[in-house]
C-alpha cells in the first residue's frame, strides 16, 4: 500500500472562480414545481441580469466571466433584450420542450407524462413524437428574428450588443395606473468605466486544474489501473480545499474502459482528513473511495457505479450516529454504486437518486426527495419532509422513537412494517455490508439484536412503484422472464392509470 505525505499535495489547492454566472428568472421552472412556487417565488431575470452586469463591470471583472440569462426566453426579441442588459449566453427550456410535444401537464415528477417526454414508462414513451429537427427549426426561427432586431439596431455581432442598455427605452404607450410610477433608470444604468475594461468575457481563467489532487497525484497513483486494469491501493491525506476529488480519475477510467468501468475494488484509495465539496462525484465502477474523516456538501454527486465509504478518523471519541459527518445534498442524482456512511448526513440526502444503494445512520430534512430508484437504509432519525416527490426506489428507516410517521411526506408514498422474509434478508445484508466497510458500532448493535430491531423498521415505497413491483411479481409467477415481466407490469400499470383517468 502506497503512503503519501502531506507535503506531496500541499500545492493541490485549486483556485475557485466562476466561468459562468447564470441569472435565472422566476418565470421558468420544472414542471415538478408547485404552482405556488412558479407563480410567487423569485424576481424577473431582467433585474438580476442588469445588476450583475453593472457590478461586475464596475469592479473590472466582467471580462473574466460569462453571463447567462434564462427564464421563459421564447423569441428573438427576448434574446435581444437579454443581450442589451448584459448577457452573452441564453438558456431555453420550456419552449423547446413544447416544440418536442410537451403539453405542460406539470406531472414531470410522477412518471405519468401522457406524451412520453418526462417518463421512463415504456407504455408512455411510445407516445413521444418529438424530433431533434423540430428544435433545430425553432432555434433557427429565434436566430432569424434576432438578426432582424440586430439589423434594426445597427449591430453586426452579439458581442457588440452586450451591455448596450442605452439602446433600450421604456415603452411610454402603456396607459395603466400601475405603469405610471415605473422607473427603469437603475436597470438601464451605464457604469462609467475605462474603455479598455471588457464588457464581455475575454480573459480565460486559470482554475489550477494542474494542481488539483487528481492531476497532481491520483492519476499517477492510479495509472496501472487506468491503463492495464491492475489493482491499486493507497493512503492519501486530504483537506477541505480539495474539491471534486476522484472525478478526473473516474473520467479517465470511463474513457479507457467504457461506462462499465473496472472490476469492483480495482482502485481503493483511503483518504484521511476533511474532504471538500463533491468528493467522489460521478466515480464509475471499480473505484472505492474510503474517507476517514468528514466531507462537505455534494459528496457522491452523480455516483455512477463506484463505492464511497465515510467513517470517523481512527482514535475519534465522538459518537458517529449522533453527529453530522457529511454535508448536504449527498449522492444527488446518483445512478449506481453504493455508499456507507458511519454518521449522520445533512439535508437532502439522496435527492434524485435513481440507482445507488446507500446506508446512513441519520439524515436531515428532505431525505430521499424526488428519488426515482435505488435503495436507502437509514439507521437513525430523519428530518422533516422525508420522501417528498419520491416516485421510485425503496427506503427503510429504523423508527426507534416512533416519530417517523410525523415527518414522512405521504403525498406519493406509503409506509409499512416488514413482513417479506426475502426483503428482511436483503435489508440485513445491506446492514452487514455497512458494518464490514465502516466498522459501525451502531450497525453491529442492530445485527446483534436483529429480531428485536426488524419490527422497528419502516418501509417507504412510492404508491405507483409498489403497484409496478406487485405486477412484476405476478408476471414472474406466470413464468415470464424478468425483462418480460417488467414490460408487462408497466403496460398493466398504464392501463390501470388510463382507466382511473377515464373515470
Amino acid at each position: 500500500m502506497a503512503e503519501v505525505g502531506v507535503g506531496t499535495i500541499a500545492a493541490g489547492v485549486a483556485k475557485a472562480h466562476a466561468d459562468v454566472i447564470l441569472i435565472s428568472g422566476y418565470d421558468g421552472g420544472t414542471g415538478a414545481s408547485p404552482l405556488t412556487s412558479i407563480k410567487h417565488a423569485g424576481i424577473p431575470w431582467e433585474l438580476g441580469l442588469a445588476e450583475a452586469h453593472q457590478v461586475l463591470l464596475l469592479n473590472n471583472l466582467r471580462s473574466r466571466v460569462t453571463l447567462e440569462a434564462d427564464g421563459q426566453l421564447k423569441t428573438g426579441r427576448d434574446v435581444a433584450v437579454a443581450a442589451l442588459l448584459g448577457a452573452e449566453e441564453f438558456g431555453f427550456a420550456t419552449a423547446p420542450l413544447v416544440v418536442l410535444g410537451c403539453i405542460m401537464m406539470r406531472v414531470c415528477h410522477l412518471n405519468t407524462c401522457p406524451v412520453g417526454v418526462a417518463t421512463q414508462d415504456p407504455a408512455l414513451r411510445k407516445f413521444f413524437t418529438g424530433d431533434p429537427a423540430h428544435v433545430v427549426n425553432f432555434m433557427r426561427f429565434v436566430a432569424t428574428e434576432l438578426r432582424e432586431y440586430m439589423a434594426e439596431l445597427g449591430f453586426r455581432t452579439i458581442d457588440e450588443m452586450v451591455g448596450r442598455s442605452e439602446r433600450l427605452e421604456m415603452r411610454r404607450a402603456v396607459d395603466h395606473w400601475k405603469a405610471r410610477n415605473l422607473d427603469f433608470t437603475r436597470i438601464l444604468f451605464q457604469p462609467k468605466v475605462p474603455k479598455e475594461w471588457g464588457r464581455t468575457c475575454q480573459i480565460a481563467q486559470d482554475h489550477g486544474i494542474e494542481q488539483s489532487l487528481d492531476v497532481s497525484l491520483l492519476l499517477d497513483i492510479c495509472r496501472p489501473a487506468i491503463e492495464k486494469g491492475k489493482r491499486v491501493e493507497a493512503v492519501v491525506p486530504i483537506r477541505n480545499v480539495n474539491r471534486v476529488v476522484g472525478t478526473i480519475t473516474g473520467s479517465e477510467i470511463t474513457k479507457r474502459w467504457g461506462p462499465g468501468g473496472l472490476p469492483d475494488d480495482t482502485i481503493r484509495l483511503t483518504f484521511q482528513g476533511s474532504a471538500g465539496q463533491s468528493f467522489g462525484a460521478f466515480i464509475p465502477s471499480g473505484m472505492t473511495l474510503i474517507l476517514e474523516g468528514d466531507a462537505n456538501d455534494y459528496i457522491g454527486k452523480g455516483l455512477s457505479g463506484g463505492r464511497i465509504v465515510v467513517c470517523p478518523p481512527r482514535g475519534s471519541t465522538f459518537v458517529p450516529e449522533e453527529n453530522v459527518i457529511i454535508g448536504n445534498v449527498a449522492f444527488y442524482g446518483a445512478t449506481g454504486g453504493e455508499a456507507f456512511i458511519r454518521g449522520v448526513a445533512g439535508e437532502r440526502f439522496c435527492v434524485r437518486n435513481s440507482g445507488a444503494t446507500a446506508v446512513v445512520e441519520g439524515v436531515g430534512d428532505h431525505g430521499c426527495e424526488y428519488m426515482t430508484g435505488g435503495r436507502v437504509v437509514v439507521l437513525g432519525k430523519t428530518g422533516r419532509n422525508f420522501a417528498a416527490g419520491m416516485s421510485g426506489g425503496i427506503a427503510w428507516v429504523l423508527d426507534e422513537g416512533g416519530g417517523f410517521e410525523k415527518v414522512l411526506n405521504r403525498e406519493m408514498v406509503s409506509s409499512e412494517r416488514l413482513s417479506d422474509p426475502a426483503e428482511i434478508a436483503g435489508l440485513r445484508e445491506m446492514v452487514e455490508r455497512h458494518v464490514t466497510f465502516t466498522g459501525s458500532a451502531r450497525g453491529q448493535l442492530i445485527l446483534d439484536a436483529w429480531k428485536d430491531f426488524v419490527p422497528r423498521f419502516v418501509r417507504v415505497v412510492p404508491n405507483d412503484y409498489r403497484r409496478v413491483l406487485e405486477a412484476q411479481a405476478r408476471m414472474r409467477a406466470k413464468g415470464l422472464s424478468p425483462d418480460e415481466a417488467e414490460m408487462a407490469a408497466f403496460e398493466e400499470n398504464a392501463r390501470d392509470e388510463a382507466r382511473v383517468g377515464g373515470n
